[in-house]
């Protein structure tokens, strides 16, 4: 395993860690000791950062990861959780809502500390409370030794690039943003770094439009970047490869991104993970990739209030 800086924070991260919102059955019915398991294998083949959050599951994640890290070394990972988003469209930024939440979320997770509390998805808030009051309210709880870095996580780089330059805040995270089909991530990367802010990608196969199985459908994407990943994967096969092994070790390769998250509920998926992130990708077939993808590249989508999908300057 590789580990890299998490921006200021001081501290380093393997560059592959676990995401667990599928300990909240959030893919589907979930056992929960293989759940456990999985988070075990995880942290046994040297993943260092966890990453949940209480609206996964509907704070299921949070509840089954805890379990998990019973009798864990609390020094040997980091613990990162989210406050103001609580379900599909229940959302909640203000000072109130998100002190109360993190002191919920230390109780599930058994813990009396987080290292990294993160506003979810603020694309579907106000940018300005976030700066004004929920960012402010977690420095508080910083100050007071519950939680040691502030981040923030959503889709729109253009929200995530307002607030990381209105505020201090010592990480970001970004999901689909980085992968075969989309590169913003990395363009916008070095803005994040001048201000010792950390990156984080999530979501490496695009929230399955990189799979086998293809995007379920409800997924955003355009018909034609659908499309494009359809036939990606059907390239791969051919190949003799699941598209989703390239897209990972595609994910984790740059080392401006601290960590890449992936998950599993199962402990064999979760070692597969591992093992296909370590694994470096065939350049013929990255090269042909790229050549087929091409077309759709950084497609993005439109998520949360339309004004926060802006560029600054813009509005």
């Amino acid at each position: 395993m590789q580990y890299r800086p998490l921006g200021r924070t001081g501290r380093t991260v393997s560059m592959l860690g676990y995401g667990a919102s599928p300990l909240g059955g959030v893919f589907g019915p979930v056992d929960e000791q293989a759940g456990v398991r999985a988070v075990r294998t995880a942290l046994d083949l040297g993943v260092n950062i966890i990453d949940v959050s209480p609206y996964y599951g509907d704070t299921v994640a949070e509840t089954v990861l805890g379990r998990a890290l019973r009798g864990v070394d609390r020094d040997s990972y980091l613990l990162a959780t989210k406050v103001g988003r609580y379900g599909e469209a229940s959302f909640d930024f203000s000072a109130a809502r998100v002190t109360a939440s993190v002191e919920e979320s230390l109780a599930r997770l058994g813990t009396d500390h987080l290292d990294l509390i993160q506003c979810h998805d603020i694309e579907f808030g106000d940018l300005d409370q976030v700066i004004d009051e929920t960012l402010p309210a977690l420095a508080g709880l910083r100050d007071a030794g519950k939680v040691r870095h502030l981040g923030i996580t959503g889709y729109p780089l253009e929200a995530l690039t307002r607030v990381a330059a209105a505020t201090p805040v010592d990480t970001v995270l970004s999901y689909c943003r980085y992968t075969l089909l989309d590169r913003a991530l990395a363009a916008a990367a070095p803005e994040f770094a001048e201000r010792g802010v950390g990156v984080m990608n999530a979501s490496p196969l695009a929230m399955g439009l990189l799979s086998h199985r293809g995007a379920p459908a409800w997924h955003p994407a355009p018909p034609e970047v659908r499309a494009a990943a359809s036939a990606a994967a059907a390239l791969c096969a051919e190949r003799g490869i699941d598209i989703a092994q390239v897209a990972l070790r595609f994910a984790v390769e740059p080392a401006q991104f601290a960590t890449t998250f992936v998950g599993s509920a199962s402990p064999e998926n979760m070692a597969r993970n591992v093992r296909w992130a370590l694994t470096p990708a065939d350049a013929e077939l990255l090269a042909d990739l790229e050549k087929l993808l091409a077309p759709v590249r950084d497609r993005a989508w439109p998520s949360g209030r339309p004004e926060n999908n802006i560029p600054a300057g813009r509005n």
